[in-house]
């Protein structure tokens, strides 16, 4: 937890490591945590957006439609075929049975922002993750870098889509949320030689 009035910044999971993240939370039966790494890292949702999540939304679609909290703005997601099987094992081994939420916790209450990152905090712990600051924005921040990552050649267009589907004014604010910024910064004293 940071400290009162201080400001952390989220880092990002390595695309692999994440994968990775999620079929060991599987198999060691945390499957909600597993779901919530998951569709936060795929869809690039904020925390506040996935924690409103129903069963009903998510469930054998290949498409959701939310509106999201912050923004208020309109958003469509394709559901890609593995996650959407991800989503059923993951409800069958929860059988929410009286549930239409999807993190919810032991005590019958949807999930705070404080205790996902606490939680996250923990299984950064406990599986040895190399992710320096670990917080529930760090799932929206994988999904970017991501997106970045692969789009090769064509990494201007990619930061035009990641613009829009996180709903920044310009394209600084989407290279400075990805920490492509202090990147390429970086770069320009690296490119020099003694």
């Amino acid at each position: 937890m940071s400290k009162k009035f201080s400001t952390t910044t989220a880092d990002y999971l390595d695309w692999e490591q994440m994968l990775n993240l999620i079929h060991k939370l599987y198999k060691d039966e945390k499957y909600k945590m597993s779901l919530l790494i998951a569709l936060g890292c795929f869809w690039g949702l904020r925390i506040s957006d996935l924690t409103a999540l129903k069963w009903e939304q998510i469930l054998n679609v290949d498409e959701i439609t939310i509106i999201e909290k912050k923004t208020n703005k309109k958003r469509m997601i394709s559901v890609n075929p593995q996650l959407k099987q991800h989503i059923l094992d993951c409800y069958k081994k929860i059988n929410p049975i009286g549930f239409q939420y999807v993190f919810v916790s032991q005590k019958k209450s949807v999930y705070t922002t404080q205790r996902i990152n606490v939680m996250l905090k923990e299984i950064k712990a406990t599986y040895k993750l190399t992710i320096r600051n670990f917080s529930s924005h760090s799932l929206r921040k994988t999904f970017g870098r991501q997106v970045f990552n692969r789009s090769g050649e064509n990494s201007e267009m990619a930061l035009i889509k990641l613009m829009e589907i996180f709903n920044h004014s310009n394209m600084g604010i989407t290279k400075r949320y990805l920490g492509l910024k202090d990147e390429e910064i970086k770069e320009a004293y690296d490119l020099l030689k003694f």
